[in-house]
C-alpha cells in the first residue's frame, strides 16, 4: 500500500523538571517547536511554561527555533508543554547519488565539515570503522547509507532504558544494545567514516498502528539520521527505512548534545527530570 499523500499531525509535549527545594533562578532552553521545511509546515506552535516566564526565541546554528526564558522567582517545579499542528508530506523522489569524487571535493568538506567529523558521542574503535569501510565503500551513497543503517541495527539491539542521554555510540557498540538516539549515533559514525555528511535529527514520530483520525495516542520523542548524497535523505536506524509523513522533524545537529528538547542552568537545590509525555493526533 502507498503512503498516503500527507498527513496534519497534533502535538503535545511536556516535560520538565522537580528540585529538592527550590530553585532560586534558572534560565532555560527549549528545542521543541517543529521546523517549517520542504516536506513539512508548521501550521500552529506554541510553548507555555508553569511558572509562566516571558519567553525570545531564535535560530541556532544548526536552524533549530530555541525558546529560551528565565525565571527569577523561587519555584519548586518546572512544567513545559509545547503544543503544534503540523502538516507533513513525503519527501521527493532520491535523486542521482554523487560520485565519490563529488563528496571528496574540497569545498563539500568543507561547506560539510560539522557532519563529517567525529564528536565524542559519534566515535567508533576503529576496527568497527575499518570492517564498515570494507564493506560499504564501493557502495553509491544512497545504497551505502541503507546498508550500513541495516547493518547497524542488525548490530544494536532496541532496548529500551539500556542506555543515557551521556552514552556514547562506541559504548553502544560493545553493549549491543541501546534506543533510538543510541542507534542514530551509531549510524552517523559509520556513515562519517565513509565520507557521507551526516547528521543527527530529533522529533516525533506517530505510532501508525492501531490509531485512527482524530484519536490522540502515544507517541515517541524519536531521533533519526540524514545524510547527504546530493540532498539530505532521512532514514531511521531504529525502524529501517526512510523517514515518511508520519516523521515530524523538531531539530538537527552534529549529535544528541546539539538538541536536547530541554536545557538550563539554576541556582538551588539538585532537581530531577519530571519525565516525557508525547501525545499524537493525527487530524488528517
Amino acid at each position: 500500500m502507498s503512503e498516503p499523500a500527507s498527513a496534519r499531525l497534533k502535538i503535545r509535549h511536556v516535560t520538565g523538571f522537580s528540585y529538592d527545594g527550590a530553585a532560586r533562578a534558572s534560565y532555560n532552553e527549549a528545542r521543541m517547536t517543529p521546523v517549517t521545511s520542504a516536506h513539512q509546515t508548521v501550521l500552529s506552535a506554541r510553548i507555555t511554561t508553569t511558572p509562566n516566564a516571558v519567553q525570545s526565541t531564535y535560530r541556532d546554528f544548526f536552524g533549530t527555533v530555541v525558546t529560551v526564558f528565565d525565571l527569577q522567582k523561587p519555584h519548586s517545579r518546572l512544567e513545559v508543554t509545547a503544543e503544534a499542528t503540523v502538516d507533513t508530506t513525503p519527501p521527493a523522489p532520491l535523486e542521482a547519488p554523487w560520485s565519490a569524487d563529488e563528496l571528496r571535493d574540497p569545498a563539500v568538506e568543507d561547506r560539510f565539515c560539522e557532519y563529517l567529523v567525529p564528536t565524542p558521542r559519534t566515535t567508533l574503535d576503529a576496527h568497527v570503522l575499518d570492517e564498515a569501510r570494507s564493506q560499504f565503500c564501493e557502495l553509491d551513497v544512497h545504497a551505502a547509507a541503507h546498508a550500513a543503517t541495516d547493518w547497524v541495527r542488525g548490530q544494536v539491539r532496541y532496548v529500551t532504558g539500556s542506555t543515557n542521554v551521556t552514552s556514547t555510540a562506541d559504548e553502544v557498540w560493545r553493549q549491543g544494545e541501546g534506543v533510538c538516539q543510541d542507534l542514530t549515533h551509531v549510524t552517523i559514525a559509520v556513515l562519517r567514516s565513509l565520507g557521507i555528511p551526516a547528521r543527527y535529527v530529533s522529533g516525533y514520530l506517530h505510532p501508525i498502528a492501531g490509531s485512527s483520525i482524530g484519536e490522540a495516542v502515544m507517541g515517541q520523542s524519536h531521533a533519526w539520521v540524514e545524510y547527504f548524497g546530493g540532498q539530505w535523505v532521512g532514514i531511521d536506524p531504529t525502524n529501517g527505512g526512510e523517514v515518511g509523513i508520519h516523521h515530524v522533524v523538531v531539530a538537527s545537529g552534529r549529535e544528541y548534545g546539539d538538541v536536547p528538547p530541554l536545557k538550563g542552568i539554576y541556582h538551588g537545590e539538585p532537581s530531577r527530570a519530571l519525565g516525557v509525555v508525547v501525545e499524537i493526533t493525527q487530524l488528517s
